[in-house]
């Protein structure tokens, strides 16, 4: 049961990942404030989706505009740069990196938080399997907190935010099946970094999300590109 005494601040993309902590922060009993932004990303698609997963479980949906994209620098919002359809590779930072998104995105969840008297800011982010990204790691989280915790009134009186990653040490086929636990409607979030109608499914955000969709026995919520390649029936 939802406490409303009890509140959450959730980064909300649309994705597979924040909407899953999204639905493990309310089966917690948080009011859940779902934060979401337009930053210039070719795949805005992910902002309608976020706006379903916000109704589906419940949660005030809030979207802010800061258009960190128009500095380009990443394939995700730059449109001369081609998004990587070959994979990850160890080691190297893919070009679908967004210089300092993560960064800007918990500033502005902390301040949200703050304002609302949040106890929590839930992220998405997993350091198991995923691209390759630096501000995805433990140590990166641990660090920010810290920051968090110096840089805030609420922090200096002891009772600041906590950001909390439940995703972060878990396999992606173990989300997939936190979020069928949880209720998420899986084939509403939206993974691809493609902005086209319907997901690629050779992105490495779709190929990591194929995978475990596949593990995790859920293939056929996989993309159609994923069921024509290894011949699943939907």
């Amino acid at each position: 049961m939802t406490n409303q005494n009890k509140r959450a601040v959730v980064l909300l993309s649309g994705g597979l990942d924040s909407s899953t902590v999204l639905g493990m922060a309310t089966r917690d009993g948080y009011a859940c404030t779902a934060l979401s932004f337009r930053y210039g990303q070719r795949h805005t698609v992910e902002l309608e989706r976020a706006a379903t997963v916000a109704a589906h479980f419940g949660a005030d949906h809030r979207v802010i505009d800061i258009n960190i994209g128009s500095f380009g620098g990443s394939a995700l919002t730059d449109e001369n740069i081609v998004v990587p359809t070959d994979g990850t590779e160890d080691g190297v930072i893919p070009p679908t990196y967004v210089p300092g998104r993560n960064t800007v995105f918990i500033a502005v969840g902390l301040s949200l938080a703050e304002a609302i008297d949040a106890e929590r800011v839930f992220l998405g982010i997993n350091a198991v399997d995923y691209s390759g990204y630096p501000d995805c790691r433990p140590e990166y989280l641990s660090a920010y907190q810290t920051l968090a915790d110096l840089a805030t009134k609420a922090g200096l009186e002891g009772r600041g935010a906590v950001l909390t990653a439940p995703l972060a040490e878990m396999t992606k086929a173990d989300i997939v099946r936190e979020a069928l636990a949880v209720g998420v409607p899986i084939d509403v979030t939206w993974s691809c970094y493609q902005g086209g109608e319907e997901p690629c499914g050779v992105c490495d955000s779709c190929r990591i999300r194929d995978k475990a969709l596949i593990e995790a026995g859920r293939p056929d919520l996989a993309t159609r590109y994923a069921q024509a390649r290894d011949g699943i029936q939907e």
